[in-house]
């Protein structure tokens, strides 16, 4: 169990889940739970809505600082804050400085799923819920996130699961900040030393022993590059001005990753004596379009951008194949740098030069090969990554297994708990050994003209899932990852791996999180949208297969065989 005697504060929206998650984690710290607002109503007798009610917000505000100077200065506990707390300077001092902190973050619709029946939160009484959830998170997402040692998505339902996490990051505080307050230290007042073990931009993690920086090369003559892994890497400025040439850089990101990273990646930038255009799109696989091309190309143009000015893809997959694909034609060409800050563009899509957008008709069937002059892998950024996030990037980090090294899949087997979990050591090891495969799949084959194929394993599927939902539906790494256990199926069916084998892709796919049963589309939609597939030929859809786990073939299939596979497994229903 782990041994963290210091206390611990929740933060977050109204509905994120502070109570239900902090009696859990109390009782498994044996720490005494208490929550903010059942405080105060505690002490004055009445609720909260008829507090607001009578005297106004400012006067449950003052109330709710005084509550939280009285309790944050106790030890031992286990405190939910009112969402709203974060606003006052004083409270966040009071919690940054007198414990860890943890901030549940949770998305404005599973909030609204969970307080739609509760008439006990009076900021939630208007005409539009959900508006007025989207003016609080924008107020404040930067007071949660700054004063946040570790970041919880509580996307996911099971309470354990969280706790769990949670845990498991509390393991990664340094070990003198676990210890109990020596008499006559600086922390009897009922404080404790800021904790910066902070998965954000906003502090520099300081615990013991940090994992050192990899560096990989993917070895492609003149256009080979390395692949830096490790954290904390966005702060380096010595790296980052290293890796990144030229004076002038125009960073592109999105909405979802620009609040967590681009204020403090830019000061790193310009600390290295970078001039920086920062580029914000929308968040979404439906964005990775022409639109959202020619929106870059706007900027570019506007800010008069030349021929030396260096691209540098800020997110996952989306913003690396569109930066990398605006890079590729803007003036013929300009440099550009991945940043991946999701797991699955670490693993895969950040490597190996593919770039592009994707049309009505197809995945990825408009773009070009492209290398950039440098990958780093900040696996810090993972921390901030929300379950389903993580779990698609694990899509990818199975494929290698499954198709390329039976021994890397059976440690992803012996370690998709510690994945899950987001272990660091687990983590950087995984993110290596993908790069590695990929790497050298690479250098073999840059253009894909035969070996690189197989690192579409479970993709013939996986993008006839997306094209078939329409984009956004699933997340790229959940189609895939059903749609290896789609291909291991086929693969079984011609008699290529043994039934041992298929069930062990869908077992290590279940346990990662993803969807194994795929959306019934009917067989012959199915075939359409497999017919739309760059690996195709004469028209004949072309499969990678496994043969036997850790192997691969490159081959058709007979047409009652896929028939079979998609009578199986394609039988979920349709998303609403």
């Amino acid at each position: 169990m782990v041994r963290y005697t210091g206390n611990i504060f929740l933060v977050g929206l109204m509905g994120a889940g502070k109570t239900t998650v902090g009696r859990a984690l109390a009782k498994k710290l044996n720490k005494l739970f208490i929550d903010s607002d059942h405080e105060i109503e505690a002490r004055t007798g009445v609720s909260i809505p008829l507090i607001f009610e009578i005297e106004g917000e400012e006067s449950f505000r003052q109330r709710e600082t005084e509550v939280i100077r009285d309790l944050s200065a106790r030890r031992g506990i286990v405190l939910a804050t009112g969402g709203g707390a974060v606003m006052r300077p004083e409270n966040r001092e009071y919690l940054k400085s007198r414990g860890t902190v943890i901030y549940l973050r949770a998305s404005i619709q599973n909030i609204l799923q969970r307080t739609s029946r509760d008439k006990n939160r009076p900021l939630l009484q208007t005409a539009d819920p959900r508006r007025r959830l989207e003016e609080l998170s924008r107020q404040r997402e930067p007071y949660y996130r700054d004063i946040a040692d570790i970041v919880i998505d509580t996307g996911r339902p099971n309470v354990q699961f969280l706790v769990h996490s949670i845990l498991s990051q509390l393991e990664l505080l340094p070990e003198e900040l676990e210890q109990e307050p020596q008499a006559g230290s600086a922390m009897q007042a009922g404080g404790t030393t800021p904790i910066s073990a902070n998965f954000s931009m906003n502090q520099q993690s300081t615990s013991p022993a940090p994992a050192p920086t990899i560096t990989l090369q993917v070895e492609l003559g003149e256009r080979s590059y390395p692949i830096e892994i490790g954290p904390s890497l966005l702060t380096d400025r010595e790296r980052i001005a290293r890796l990144i040439t030229g004076k002038q850089v125009a960073v592109v990101t999105n909405t979802t990753v620009a609040p967590l990273y681009l204020q403090g990646f830019s000061q790193t930038l310009k600390d290295a004596g970078k001039s920086v255009l920062e580029i914000v799109l929308p968040d979404g696989e439906e964005e990775k379009n022409w639109a959202s091309l020619m929106l870059i190309f706007d900027r570019l143009l506007s800010a008069k951008c030349d021929r030396k000015t260096t691209l540098i893809a800020l997110g996952g997959g989306v913003i690396g194949d569109l930066t990398g694909f605006a890079a590729s034609a803007y003036m013929r060409g300009v440099p550009f740098v991945q940043i991946p800050t999701t797991l699955l563009a670490q693993v895969d899509s950040s490597v190996g030069g593919k770039t592009g957008i994707n049309h009505p008709l197809g995945k990825n069937m408009i773009g070009a090969f492209y290398q950039p002059q440098a990958v780093i892998a900040d696996t810090m950024t993972l921390h901030s990554l929300p379950e389903r996030e993580l779990s698609a990037g694990l899509a990818e980090v199975i494929k290698y297994g499954a198709v390329i090294d039976a021994e890397f899949f059976k440690w992803i087997e012996a370690n998709i708990g510690k994945l899950m979990a987001r272990d660091n050591v687990a983590l950087a090891y995984a993110i290596r050994r993908s790069c590695e495969l990929k790497a050298d799949v690479v250098r073999q084959d840059e253009r894909e003209g035969g070996l690189r194929a197989i690192l579409n394993f479970g993709h013939t599927f996986g993008h006839a899932i997306e094209s078939g939902l329409g984009y956004g539906k699933w997340l790229h790494g959940e189609a895939v990852g059903c749609g290896m256990v789609m291909a291991a199926d086929l693969s079984h069916r011609l008699g290529h791996i043994s039934a041992i084998d298929k069930e062990r892709v869908c077992a290590l796919v279940r346990a990662a999180g993803l969807p194994t049963e795929a959306p019934n589309l009917g067989a012959q939609r199915w075939l359409e949208l497999m017919q739309i597939d760059k690996k195709n030929e004469d028209g004949q859809i072309k499969f990678i297969l496994m043969r036997p786990l850790g192997g691969h073939l490159i081959a058709t299939a007979p047409q009652e065989a896929l028939l079979a596979t998609l009578q199986q497994l394609a039988s979920g229903d349709l998303p609403q």
